[in-house]
């Protein structure tokens, strides 16, 4: 039996929550009473003045603010006056604190999801709990705003029509560069988040497998030390391997393979692996026209091992 609701139905029925009040412009503001419900609201990336108003709105008139981590919410419902009650939700926390949101929200209370920064379920453990509400008919209202993901791709000058976010790599090197093969053959443009003390070694991986790709490393986005880095993976990682890691939060974004490189065709392929391969081993040949070609490296690896078994 299906369980889905008609939430504007649910919402115009259930009683109206207590109105909070924030503080904006230096004006004192009150919030619109809250449904019951579990409210995904978008917070600052970084600069407190992104937030919108109707995320003001329900973090105030919410019964508890459920955070990742309730010291760095805690400065943002303080900038704007807010004294909802905190409550803390991170990976960390089991079925059992799970089930007693559950139980709140049941009961006719109204939540509010955030995470440290920007919109929540994104690289973050809200979704166990906006599937566990789902589950049991509880409504679940999104409060769109902020995005390191989307902030980062509209300023990278890299195509935006199709992307894919990928989120963290593998921390090992080994382990990274079997998935950046892995997402060599998407065809759009690829999103990361990377810790700033792995950047380099990960650029370098990058540019490995993925060839000559253009890149941008955005960093500390809307935050007074903003930076945008452009240029070639191997441009960036040799950028980044003489400078040591950055600091502050980081976005990298890598381009498709080039449009021209991938309407090489397999005869001018063969053409210049030929030519390699009279000069160098098959993995050092498969390497340069990998990286020459933009090419996913395994595909020019399994080309060149079947010209070498070919020649006389």
């Amino acid at each position: 039996m299906s369980r889905s609701i008609d939430t504007r139905t649910r919402q115009r029925s259930a009683p109206a929550h207590r109105a909070g009040v924030f503080t904006a412009f230096g004006l004192a503001a009150e919030a619109e009473p809250l449904a019951p419900g579990l409210y995904v609201v978008a917070t600052p990336i970084g600069n407190l003045k992104d937030v919108s108003f109707r995320g003001l709105g329900v973090l105030a008139a919410a019964d508890a603010v459920l955070a990742e981590d309730t010291r760095v919410t805690k400065t943002l419902l303080a900038h704007y006056g807010i004294t909802t009650p905190l409550v803390a939700y991170h990976e960390h926390s089991n079925a059992a604190v799970r089930e007693r949101m559950i139980h709140r929200l049941k009961d006719g209370q109204a939540l509010a999801l955030v995470s440290d920064a920007g919109t929540p379920l994104v690289s973050d453990p809200g979704y166990k709990l906006v599937q566990a509400a789902i589950a049991e008919g509880v409504p679940v209202t999104p409060i769109p705003g902020p995005s390191a993901i989307l902030t980062a791709l509209v300023v990278s000058g890299l195509p935006t029509d199709r992307f894919f976010f990928e989120g963290f790599l593998p921390p090992k090197s080994a382990a990274r560069r079997t998935r950046l093969a892995e997402l060599a053959g998407i065809p759009g443009t690829l999103m990361l988040f990377e810790a700033p003390h792995r950047l380099p070694e990960m650029l370098g991986d990058a540019a490995a497998v993925l060839g000559g790709r253009q890149a941008v490393v955005a960093r500390e986005l809307t935050k007074l030390f903003e930076t945008v880095r452009r240029g070639t993976l191997a441009e960036l990682a040799a950028q980044f391997a003489a400078e040591g890691p950055p600091k502050g939060e980081i976005v990298v974004v890598i381009g498709e393979a080039g449009e021209p490189r991938r309407e090489e065709t397999d005869a001018a392929l063969d053409e210049r692996l030929h030519a390699a391969l009279q000069r160098h081993s098959i993995k050092d040949a498969a390497a340069l026209i990998a990286d020459e070609t933009g090419r996913p490296k395994r595909e020019v690896y399994a080309r060149a091992l079947t010209l070498a078994k070919e020649r006389p």
